[in-house]
């Protein structure tokens, strides 16, 4: 794990939408409303939390993250890219044919992602058993997996949940990107699986609340999430979606369109002034 200042966090992040901006726009598809959400979180988990090494992808004593709402991928790639996996202006090549860099993570041909994912309500269940893998082997790295609001209507997502708090696996970390909208409009006019913290509480987690743009919150969050034994953790990260660019922010119509040119240029220039 490196040690990592606020500044150099914010710079990533930064970086980490400017690569979710490129790939989006190069790519005229994608999905930079909940790619943008889930830069903050990102940027700690890959400079300042996971034990990771990009010069060795495969590194059996890594700490694992499964971005189980797959579609958020350009977001996964730009972290990725500004963590030395890959170069950044591989990013410009997002779901072109010959690109490595699909639509959704794939681990056979990505380096540094951990699972295959993109079909909602799965990837938890990938991390589940990652995690008891870990234990099972006596292994102490950590599983993280982001899973998406609307994600967790799907029943896969509480079946494992369930499973989590069985085999007490306190090395898995659960985090609800909650900003509150899907691609049919705002969570709680859909099917609505709030509150959130009750609910997983009754399900045996540790929930911990958090501000998903604020680093002191995110560090706090993840720091007490190592404390925690016997159950696993859920971070409830209240986030906002399309975080960085103002005129994304908080706009269903950005969770699946990308921006024009002029659009882009605009929002190249928000994310700059934050560097």
């Amino acid at each position: 794990m490196e040690t990592a200042t606020l500044s150099h966090l914010q710079h990533q992040a930064a970086m980490i939408r400017l690569g979710i901006l490129d790939g989006t726009h190069a790519a005229s598809s994608g999905h930079p409303g909940g790619s943008l959400s889930i830069a903050d979180i990102l940027s700690y988990l890959y400079f300042a939390e996971m034990r990771v090494d990009p010069a060795n992808p495969a590194w059996e004593d890594r700490d694992r993250l499964v971005l189980s709402k797959g579609h958020a991928a350009p977001a996964l790639y730009a972290a990725l890219a500004c963590r030395g996996y890959f170069p950044f202006e591989d990013l410009k090549t997002l779901r072109r044919v010959d690109s490595c860099l699909q639509g959704h993570p794939d681990m056979k041909h990505i380096p540094g992602v951990d699972m295959s994912s993109g079909s909602l309500g799965q990837g938890i269940s990938a991390a589940c058993g990652m995690a008891l893998a870990a234990k099972l082997a006596g292994k102490d790295y950590r599983v993280y997996t982001i899973v998406g609001d609307g994600e967790s209507e799907e029943g896969q997502v509480w079946e494992a949940l369930m499973f989590a708090a069985r085999y007490d696996l306190d090395n898995l970390c659960v985090i609800f990107d909650w900003n509150g909208l899907q691609i049919d409009g705002p969570i709680d006019q859909i099917v609505n699986p709030a509150p959130y913290d009750k609910k997983l509480e009754g399900f045996g987690f540790h929930v911990i609340n958090m501000d998903a743009h604020d680093f002191g919150q995110i560090e706090n969050a993840f720091s007490e999430a190592k404390t925690v034994k016997g159950r696993p953790t859920a971070v409830i990260a209240k986030s906002i979606k399309g975080k960085g660019v103002s005129y994304m922010e908080n706009q269903v119509k950005w969770h699946g369109s990308a921006p024009n040119d002029e659009l882009y240029a605009k929002a190249v220039e928000e994310i700059k002034a934050q560097l």
